[in-house]
């Protein structure tokens, strides 16, 4: 049961399904995959999702940093001191740094697709049928000849050809598949021709995997934004009560609630390191500008910090991180 649950959820769907070995030239009937759809062992898009809009902007928006200022810029302008509310410019500025760098690398890391085409010939009942890659079931026979791009990790039935894995492996050289071998999905057919059997879809391909990998957003170790989290959060415990007492002092000698909150408001923001936060987040944004002219994608902008604490890269030989 352990090792069940650590499959992805294609795999564990797989495991209990019935296995069918169609003849090549009969493949599937329409009740068999009927019965694979309803299944849910399709080749349907099963990739990791990247960050959603909405969790950008809460990650950037939604911080104890930006809660205080917005806290203190209210009771500015619950007084009418509009002018006095500029600091919240800074607070803007450096929430819009993260929230345009994040959205950025979103929609590059969404466009990650290694399948591009968008049909494929399935056997059904003897008959040979083009169907969209998402409607292939697990077990389908799949025809493949000069051109075409494998859409699921599929066994070699019958016929023999020469496939080109350099999207997967990063190999450049054509691998010849006889029957019985693995041909991977992504992967082009440049010679020959065969019939296989869908082995994996959906999320079960290797190449699905990979760009899983890709996709996954694993959350900052950043010592720099652990450091400037610390910072705030002592400070929020000491502005409270500082808060309270200003105020009250302020408040016993003037007897004006106007004053007393401009005052009060003056010395809590000259406390909290604003110029701090919109430095580290402009000089950080600077080297993901640098880093994208030599065509590097930056999912975080503190992950600029982790590579500057890396010395060592290890690559294979065809340069694969």
């Amino acid at each position: 049961m352990k090792r069940n649950a650590k499959l992805p959820p294609f795999a564990k769907r797989a495991e209990a399904a019935e296995r069918y070995e169609p003849a090549p030239d009969r493949g599937l009937t329409d009740a068999q995959a009927a019965k694979r759809r309803d299944e849910r062992l399709s080749n349907e898009n099963a990739s990791v999702q990247s960050k959603s809009y909405a969790r950008i902007l809460s990650d950037n928006l939604l911080t104890l940093f930006n809660v205080i200022n917005l806290l203190l810029a209210v009771a500015v302008l619950a007084v009418g001191a509009y002018k006095n509310a500029l600091f919240i410019g800074v607070v803007l500025c450096n929430a819009a740094i993260g929230i345009f760098q994040e959205i950025r690398a979103k929609r590059v890391v969404d466009k990650l697709s290694f399948l591009s085409q968008s049909q494929v010939t399935v056997i059904r009942d003897g008959e040979e049928l083009s169907l969209p890659i998402d409607e292939v079931v697990l077990d389908d026979v799949l025809a493949f000849s000069n051109g075409s791009q494998v859409c699921a990790d599929s066994i070699v039935l019958t016929g023999e050809c020469e496939v080109n894995e350099s999207f997967v492996t990063g190999e450049s050289d054509a691998v010849f598949k006889k029957p019985g071998d693995l041909l991977l999905a992504g992967s082009f057919v440049v010679s020959g021709a065969c019939r296989a059997r869908a082995d994996r879809v959906a999320d079960g391909n290797y190449i699905s995997r990979i760009s899983a990998g890709a996709k996954y957003i694993k959350k900052e170790t950043s010592q720099i934004l652990a450091g400037l989290k610390r910072i705030i959060k002592i400070m929020s415990v000491i502005i409270l009560p500082l808060g309270i007492a200003l105020f009250l002092k302020e408040y016993s000698v003037a007897h004006d609630l106007t004053r007393t909150i401009l005052g009060t408001a003056a010395a809590l923001i000259n406390m909290i390191p604003q110029g701090l936060m919109l430095l580290t987040s402009s000089a950080l944004a600077l080297g993901v500008v640098k880093l994208s002219r030599e065509r590097v994608l930056v999912q975080d902008l503190y992950a600029i910090e982790m590579l500057a604490r890396t010395d060592t890269l290890c690559l294979d030989k065809t340069g694969t991180l």
